[in-house]
């Protein structure tokens, strides 16, 4: 939009046109942006996913002697997947903030089922 003779949005034009790799802003949309907010939106969805799942591993799961709650992964596909479709998705952003434990990379339904899953 920058190089657009046809654009009449101002707020382009006084923007520098690239940014480097040691710049603080470097691949982030500008501040007080739509895209900024659509991003901070999916940021708060997603973790609203993220905290529902982790309630569900609760309350469907088994508390061990370690005192974590576990749950395989077919018995939480089979309950989770009634409410969203993106449950490997969520597991996988669970694990890496910290919130869940499980063995593999990536789970697949019906060749993973048994994987255990631990709420930490």
């Amino acid at each position: 939009q920058r190089k657009n003779p046809f654009s009449s949005d101002d707020r382009l034009a006084s923007k520098p046109a690239h940014t480097h790799q040691g710049d603080p802003t470097y691949g982030r949309p500008p501040e007080g942006s739509r895209t900024e907010q659509r991003g901070k939106d999916a940021h708060s969805h997603v973790g609203k996913e993220v905290e529902e799942l982790c309630l569900i591993i609760r309350s469907t799961g088994q508390v061990g002697e370690d005192g974590h709650v576990s749950v395989t992964f077919g018995q939480l596909f089979e309950t989770y997947v009634t409410i969203s479709n993106k449950v490997v998705g969520i597991l996988l952003r669970a694990r890496k903030h910290g919130l869940v434990h499980f063995e593999g990379e990536m789970l697949w339904q019906g060749k993973d089922d048994d994987v255990v899953i631990t709420l930490l």
